[in-house]
């Protein structure tokens, strides 16, 4: 095992600040993990008090970036990926879901929480035959990302962008999806991007507990229809089936039909 390449930024020294809340630990505190602090347990706990469906929507977009991963691996033949807003390390990181599968892939993680750049020299390593790095950037300088991740991956070659709950922290919608066109301006054709994020329309009560996170004072999280999540695609192929309730993409054949959550998604391939 190699140990990852990190590439500083702005927040690199940035003070963790244990007195708020911070949506990437709450996610963390959902998920199982232990890379939390009091306030985030009490801000995960308030909410699933009110809404207790937000833990199967965290795990069931931990899932669906699984599958995608593998579908990316195993049948589009990815070997490159630039997962930005990556969070705190879990079980099945997007290095690990790859690497398993063809260990020379390539994985650029970005993400601006300085805890997670705490964890990243200790937690994502790659294996010999790839690379892990991680580039400490905003969501908000896509040009930045690009620069770094460029030290890492070959922008000549398809690489998969991953956009796994992250979209939602942009609150001017416009500013989101210019991001994601300016990214995807980047790479070539033969690419393809993945996002995933909070939806409205499915659960009132899910929207309803969002927005009272939302004023709370932590870090807000804006929940979009399916209809703006959808428009992220625009101009590049779906893979079937398009932009579902994130259960609903690609399950287990063999388990029982998922029901629909507040959490859609998808995966499309940019042809030219």
């Amino acid at each position: 095992m190699t140990d990852p390449a990190t590439t500083p930024g702005p927040a690199a020294h940035q003070k963790i600040d244990t007195s708020v809340p911070h949506s990437a630990r709450i996610w963390n505190y959902w998920l199982g993990g232990k890379d939390n602090y009091p306030v985030d347990e009490e801000a995960g706990d308030a909410y699933t008090a009110v809404f207790p469906g937000i833990v199967t929507i965290a795990r069931s977009s931990r899932a669906f970036l699984r599958r995608n991963i593998t579908y990316l691996v195993t049948e589009a033949g990815i070997r490159q990926f630039l997962d930005i807003g990556t969070g705190l390390p879990t079980a099945d990181n997007t290095h690990e879901v790859a690497q398993r599968i063809a260990p020379e892939t390539r994985i650029v993680y970005v993400d601006n929480d300085p805890m997670v750049l705490a964890h990243a020299r200790a937690l994502l390593y790659s294996t010999r035959e790839g690379a892990t790095s991680y580039v400490d950037a905003d969501v908000l300088d896509p040009d930045r990302i690009l620069a770094a991740a460029a030290e890492t991956l070959d922008f000549t070659r398809p690489t998969a962008l991953i956009l796994s709950n992250i979209l939602g922290h942009v609150a001017d919608y416009d500013q989101a999806r210019s991001i994601v066109t300016r990214l995807m301006d980047a790479l070539p054709p033969g690419s393809y991007l993945s996002v995933n994020d909070g939806s409205r329309g499915i659960d009132p009560v899910f929207e309803q507990a969002q927005d009272a996170y939302n004023d709370s004072g932590a870090v807000p999280y804006i929940l979009r229809t399916v209809d703006q999540i959808t428009a992220y695609f625009d101009g590049l192929e779906l893979v079937d089936p398009g932009v579902v309730s994130v259960p609903l993409w690609r399950p287990d054949p063999t388990g029982p039909t998922p029901a629909p959550i507040g959490e859609h998604g998808g995966l499309a391939r940019k042809l030219a």
